[in-house]
């Protein structure tokens, strides 16, 4: 890696909370961890994983960045909603017909996303139409990698915030 300053920017006083809902593949969570700590998002991990994130696991997967997250688990949504009641929802779904660039983020809010396999239930989508966002592509793909989406949404919520405005080398 290159030595010397690498461009920054500064740290939300709100910031924004990336959840994952019963994530099933290690990498992609591994990544989404990154994205959160290279945004000082908090990262909040709901339900059953696929995997493992104790401290043998995550020292076993090299993953160096890992003591950088701000990590939360919740054993269902409700528990996150509760815990965190002035998080606006914005939810992730392949499937909607709103792009995400239309959305009206806000510092503090819940970038949510589902598990890679089927996605966020139909109940919790129809429960936030509002609130439901898609990333377009331009190809016949189904969607993004879970993990690509996370940080597509993140770093736009960010831009649209003003967060990456002011950047500085340090």
């Amino acid at each position: 890696m290159a030595a010397g300053p690498k461009l920054r920017a500064h740290a939300l006083p709100r910031p924004f909370r990336i959840v994952l809902v019963e994530p099933e593949i290690p990498p992609n969570t591994g990544a989404a961890a990154r994205t959160a700590a290279a945004t000082q998002s908090a990262l909040h991990l709901v339900g059953k994983l696929g995997f493992r994130i104790d401290a043998h696991a995550v020292r076993r997967a090299g993953l160096d960045y890992w003591p950088l997250v701000d990590l939360h688990q919740h054993a269902t949504l409700e528990d996150f909603t509760t815990a965190h009641p002035d998080a606006r929802l914005h939810l992730f779904a392949s499937a909607a017909t709103r792009s995400y660039l239309d959305a009206d983020f806000a510092p503090g809010d819940a970038l949510v996303f589902g598990k890679e396999s089927v996605g966020l239930s139909p109940a919790l989508l129809d429960a936030y139409p509002e609130r439901v966002w898609s990333i377009p592509t331009l190809g016949a793909v189904r969607s993004l990698n879970l993990s690509n989406a996370v940080a597509v949404a993140t770093f736009e919520a960010l831009r649209k915030v003003g967060a990456l405005d002011a950047t500085f080398l340090g």
